[in-house]
């Protein structure tokens, strides 16, 4: 299958065709498209063209493009559907945890009139157990489609079950082996099986060191234990060590992926989920709030310049450096608090604790303070005679690197233990701290040296 590029010429030319009812062109026009491609231009669309293009794929294909689309789409077009559609067209080709994640955007009582239209009880079960787990736990990603198979089986036996199983399972990456009471033993490898005897027990022949999770692990742990152990799918057991459902590497791709965009707004200053198709009323009121804590935080800049306003126009070369100052504070505390995000993140965290830490980046930054100070100084040295001013700006730089610097990774790891993303603490609130203290500092040195020396 070719990739496919989005244009406005495609788009209008599919309008076209809908307008004409053209059923024909249409689905000669999206027969070779993947499911992706086809949300792709779904927002370029009315309800109306979506609802005929939808009803023109087959079953299957319908329910993928379904799960392609962005949740705030899918949610307007599925709002514009009865129950009953909803569930024979699209969740009954859906993998359990695919349709858990549409049928969560629902109310209570529509997600209970969805249920009740999907012919198979026990497929309806799975996706209301779904239902009752937290979206950032295994449960709550996990699918309960999987290939299990009982230890005291033998090999023909298995292969029945096998045979029937896979009917509902996409990819098979791993065979469960479980006992009588349905808690995880291990896996079964084809290989083994293939060349046992058909009178061979599973138990004989199975693989007992198996990595499993529970259904209350946070998906961030999900995702550091498929990446650590290289594995493309995660058993998940309850409490007591009974089969639930799996985890693949899909599900993981795309909770990291709806996680680093989330962690990249935080950083930037954004405080919603929000996409760029989003309304301007909703993309204003995520980024208000940081703004308006910077627009104080200039406030509070303003009077630590203006406290120190005479000395200013006393000795207006102090002036010079303000805006480097602030600049590199900044750049430090936006560096220092990036590593220690990104370290909390990976879930990396070996046998370093939190104070150790602290003190790697105290090292990191008395390294580059002393490096910029010199090269400063020596700057200050050839391009100025005033001495107050090159120790100032010596001084302070130094100050400045160290402060912003541990600032940069005190302020994630406290927001880490106090349950806070930490990701917070890479953007705006950091900077705008920095600058403050940056000023602060830097004015206070400048009227120490210019009193003493001046």
């Amino acid at each position: 299958m070719a990739t496919f590029e989005l244009t406005r010429a495609f788009v209008d030319n599919l309008k076209t065709l809908i307008n004409n009812k053209d059923e024909q062109a249409v689905v000669n026009l999206l027969d070779d498209l993947h499911p992706a491609d086809i949300a792709d231009f779904f927002s370029e669309l009315e309800i109306d063209e979506a609802k005929f293009i939808y009803f023109l794929l087959d079953d299957d294909k319908a329910a993928d493009v379904i799960t392609e689309l962005p949740e705030d789409e899918r949610s307007v077009f599925l709002e514009s559907l009865p129950s009953e559609v909803i569930a024979k067209r699209f969740i009954n080709n859906m993998d359990s945890d695919d349709a858990a994640d549409v049928i969560a955007a629902f109310d209570d009582d529509r997600q209970r009139e969805v249920l009740s239209h999907i012919d198979d009880t026990n497929t309806a079960g799975d996706i209301a157990d779904l239902l009752l787990y937290d979206e950032n736990t295994a449960g709550g990603i996990m699918a309960k489609e999987l290939i299990k198979v009982r230890e005291n089986w033998d090999i023909t036996t298995c292969l029945r079950s096998m045979r029937k199983q896979a009917e509902n399972v996409d990819d098979i990456y791993y065979i469960y082996v479980i006992d009588d009471d349905n808690k995880l033993k291990g896996t079964l490898s084809l290989k083994k099986m293939l060349l046992s005897s058909q009178g061979a027990k599973i138990k004989d022949i199975y693989n007992s060191d198996v990595i499993s999770i529970t259904t209350d692990e946070s998906t961030e742990n999900v995702g550091n234990i498929m990446d650590k152990y290289g594995l493309v799918a995660l058993p998940v057991v309850d409490s007591i060590n009974r089969l639930v459902g799996r985890i693949t590497i899909d599900d993981v791709v795309d909770m990291i992926r709806e996680e680093a965009g989330k962690d990249y707004q935080l950083a930037s200053g954004i405080t919603a989920d929000v996409e760029g198709s989003d309304s301007i009323w909703k993309l204003t009121r995520a980024r208000f709030p940081w703004l308006i804590i910077g627009l104080i935080g200039g406030i509070f800049g303003s009077r630590v310049i203006g406290t120190f306003e005479t000395y200013l126009g006393e000795f207006p070369s102090l002036a010079f450096f303000l805006p480097m100052i602030c600049a590199i504070g900044g750049n430090v505390g936006i560096q220092s608090s990036a590593i220690v995000v990104q370290t909390l993140a990976s879930g990396n965290k070996g046998i370093e604790s939190d104070l150790s830490k602290f003190i790697k980046e105290f090292c990191v930054a008395l390294a580059n303070a002393t490096l910029l100070t010199a090269v400063i100084f020596l700057y200050n040295i050839i391009a100025y005679s005033d001495m107050a001013l090159t120790y100032t700006v010596a001084v302070s730089l130094f100050s400045v690197v160290i402060c912003s610097s541990l600032l940069g990774a005190l302020i994630p790891l406290i927001l880490n233990k106090i349950n806070i993303d930490p990701a917070l603490a890479t953007g705006p609130f950091i900077t705008t701290t920095n600058d403050i203290i940056g000023m602060f500092i830097y004015l206070t040195v400048g009227t120490m040296f210019y009193n003493w020396l001046g």
